[in-house]
């Protein structure tokens, strides 16, 4: 079981190397979530109105991402399947849940924010990523909360979390109250998710040298730039291979108005055509040139020459295959040769970046032990600054959003009550006291109850 231990500084020194090692999460230095910078060729966005990613919101989304907690076995949790190792998707053909595998192999979500399409899942069942990010937690299979053969209901998980004193600080500097719900576990997990952006791949150094997709990029060797002229070109007389008409560039997300592949084997054996979605095909291989995780909804491909291969010549037609893999009295067979496929291949990898397969910002925030350290209070977080008139200005720079208990004491033991402060958007708080006899101050943090 993941358990919490808060650290505190008042007004005693505390050296800062106290607070190093895993599983700290400072909340009074808060990772940047909400202002990533964004290459300006890239703009699509698909955020869900009334839900912009706050420093905070994603901060909670981690802690929750990353804990196995929110499954009903403490076995479980999104990065169990969703590896930031792997551009957060799953070596395995099938992910392995609670109570079984899962029916479909598990999409990558990096950059799951910059697409035209806001439906997720390979069926698209989920009409936006807040909607998506409970129903692993609401399977039977996956994670376990379903209230239905012979599991506890989503409600459970609520008053779960609740009960745990990480949970009851996290919700309230996000949300400014202790409460768990489900609306606010699939707005903050939703903000991480969006979070997750890699654009600094040789592809995004190249497109910042040129003035369109379609140039000679100059960092290219000849071999990628013939591979992204394969790309972007459409079939015909230009010899392209069309890729770019499912799968547009800059942001190499799917068309919304994309059928299957022809892909249709399912997990479970048999045929499935409802599978027309796709993750965005930047960070397909790791940097090591390592696949991240099989390809397609049922993990069919090893490698990105297969995955060619497939496209170079549709095994069959099926009811909802996309137009765009057909031609006049059949299915698409582009001819592509060996040389051409693997230019393809050597264009594809420079979609693949690099920090975030190692931002510590996306990265599991519990120690080895599953342990969470979480600051309140840094070491000298309070000032006193006499105002030269009888009073002088107490000031607690903390964790934004927070209530702050300030106290006071003759004698550095026996410490009293004064009022109840909370910290404003930047973490401050501030007093302005009278001056009078010796008198000691102090901030202290309780989790709300």
């Amino acid at each position: 079981m993941k358990t919490l231990r808060f650290r505190i500084a008042l007004m005693a020194c505390v050296s800062s190397s106290a607070f190093a090692g895993d599983g700290v999460l400072d909340l009074t230095q808060l990772a940047n979530y909400a202002n990533q910078p964004v290459p300006a060729y890239i703009t699509n966005d698909n955020t869900t109105a009334g839900n912009a990613i706050t420093d905070e919101g994603a901060t909670l989304g981690r802690v929750l991402f990353h804990d196995k907690r929110l499954s009903r076995n403490n076995t479980v949790s999104c990065a169990t399947c969703h590896a930031q190792s792997r551009a957060f998707a799953d070596p395995a053909v099938a992910s392995t849940g609670v109570a079984g595998t899962t029916g479909r192999h598990s999409m990558r979500l990096v950059n799951a924010r910059f697409g035209n399409e806001p439906r997720f899942f390979w069926d698209e069942r989920a009409a936006t990523l807040e909607n998506q990010t409970t129903q692993p937690i609401r399977d039977h299979v996956e994670m376990g909360f379903s209230g239905a053969s012979g599991d506890p209901a989503f409600a459970d998980l609520t008053a779960k979390l609740a009960a745990i004193s990480e949970y009851r600080v996290l919700f309230a500097m996000t949300f400014g109250d202790a409460a768990v719900t489900e609306a606010r576990i699939q707005r903050s997990l939703a903000q991480f998710v969006r979070s997750i952006q890699s654009f600094d791949s040789k592809f995004d150094a190249g497109r910042a040298l040129v003035n369109n997709n379609n140039a000679t990029f100059p960092n290219f060797t000849a071999q990628e730039n013939n591979g992204k002229a394969l790309f972007m070109n459409p079939p015909g007389p230009g010899g392209g291979a069309g890729c770019a008409g499912c799968h547009q560039a800059p942001e190499f997300d799917i068309d919304p108005a994309s059928r299957n592949n022809g892909v249709t084997g399912s997990l479970g054996g048999g045929t499935d055509l409802t599978n027309t979605r796709s993750p965005t095909l930047r960070d397909l291989v790791g940097p090591g040139g390592q696949s991240n995780g099989p390809f397609m909804h049922n993990g069919v491909f090893a490698t990105l020459n297969q995955v060619i291969a497939h496209y170079n010549a549709i095994p069959g037609d099926n009811a909802n295959l996309d137009p765009r893999l057909r031609r006049p009295g059949g299915v698409q067979n582009l001819n592509l040769s060996t040389q051409q496929q693997n230019d393809l291949v050597a264009f594809l990898r420079t979609l693949t970046g690099s920090a975030v397969y190692t931002d510590e910002k996306w990265s599991d925030p519990f120690d080895a032990q599953n342990q969470l350290t979480l600051i309140v209070l840094p070491p000298d977080a309070v000032t006193i600054t006499p105002n030269g008139d009888g009073t002088a200005t107490i000031t607690c720079q903390a964790a934004a959003g927070l209530d702050y208990r300030l106290e006071w004491s003759s004698d550095l033991k026996e410490w009293h009550f004064m009022e109840t402060l909370t910290s404003d958007a930047n973490g401050a708080c501030e007093k302005i006291v009278a001056v009078s006899g010796t008198r000691f101050y102090r901030f202290t943090y309780e989790p709300p109850m």
